[in-house]
């Protein structure tokens, strides 16, 4: 009786419009679920996610909406180092958040460094999400020596902090690779060091996911019908696991952020040649006590509000899908 119920579909449909009925569904199921609910029930989360798609959208749409082009050198004008903030005395109104050393207006210079950082950040979650996840999934999954081998390594890595860990991957490639290739290699380079500093937390948290997944009944009915280890793993153990690694990969944003900063800040990050956030807060302390106090105040302003609220929208999602909470 329900199937004929159900509204016939016409086979001579155009597949736009069963494409367009499916995204329809789906985001009205999305307005209904309990995610949706808590989101809209909380000022700040709200706040905070407005905050950082205005943060994304000014990054990424950097080269369009930027007052200034930071990487075109014929358009700097030495005259106009040192300027203060527009309502500052001296200001000019051509540079909102006043200029650098070298005449680079400081809003443009923290709309291209967050789009670098982003970039990066982005990146080396994805590739630590990448790996600690199937490390993770695989560990769980097979046990035995395999689980032993694999988190005893999380563990040691788990007793140095990240930077560290970052800072002797970045300082191994630099002392192999000639310093043109480094250089030139500086994005993969960073992508790598952090990402190596962060899979330990996606690996740990698949594991212990994987260990409950695996003990159900839909595993060892796959067990028993013959299915490939691998084909159990991916098909029916990873989706099962993946509400963690969502939650992980948002909290490890930041982290990424701040670590991507902090080595550009020690000067084995980006190069000052080109903008990023940590290298902008590292320009503008060196001028700081000379009274050129928003070189370096206004890049670290915007590194503490895009972490603020990324971490806000991290710590909401945690708590939106954990089902004990709701």
């Amino acid at each position: 009786m329900a199937e004929m119920a159900r509204e016939p579909v016409d086979p001579h449909a155009p597949p736009q419009l069963t494409f367009g009925r499916k995204l329809a569904d789906g985001w009205n199921r999305f307005l209904d679920s309990d995610v949706f609910y808590s989101f809209k029930r909380s000022p700040l989360i709200i706040g905070a996610f407005v905050v950082t798609v205005i943060l994304l959208l000014g990054a990424f749409l950097a080269p369009w909406v930027a007052p200034h082009d930071t990487m075109d050198l014929a358009s700097l004008n030495l005259m106009d180092a040192f300027r203060p903030p527009v309502w500052e005395a001296g200001g000019d109104a051509r540079f909102l958040l006043g200029t650098d050393d070298q005449g680079r207006d400081v809003l443009s210079g923290i709309m291209f460094g967050m789009q670098a950082s982003l970039i990066i950040g982005f990146a080396s979650v994805v590739l630590a999400a990448a790996f600690g996840t199937v490390l993770g999934l695989f560990s769980g999954y097979v046990g035995g020596r395999v689980d032993s081998v694999i988190m005893r390594i999380a563990d040691i890595q788990l007793t140095f902090p990240a930077i560290l860990i970052a800072l002797l991957v970045d300082g191994i490639v630099g002392s192999v690779l000639p310093r043109q290739t480094a250089e030139e290699l500086t994005y993969p380079v960073l992508i790598v060091a952090i990402a190596s500093s962060l899979w330990v937390n996606f690996a740990r948290t698949v594991r212990g996911s994987t260990l409950v997944e695996k003990s159900r009944e839909y595993v060892q009915a796959a067990k028993v019908i013959g299915i490939h280890p691998v084909l159990i793993m991916v098909r029916h153990v990873l989706p099962n696991v993946m509400g963690p690694v969502l939650v992980i990969a948002t909290l490890s944003l930041a982290l990424a952020i701040l670590t991507e900063a902090t080595l550009s800040f020690l000067g084995v990050g980006i190069p000052s040649s080109e903008p990023s956030l940590g290298t902008l807060i590292r320009i503008g302390q060196e001028y700081l006590f000379s009274g050129e106090w928003w070189m370096t105040i206004f890049p670290g302003v915007a590194l503490v509000v895009l972490v603020l609220a990324v971490n806000l929208l991290g710590d909401w999602l945690r708590d939106a899908l954990n089902p004990k909470l709701r």
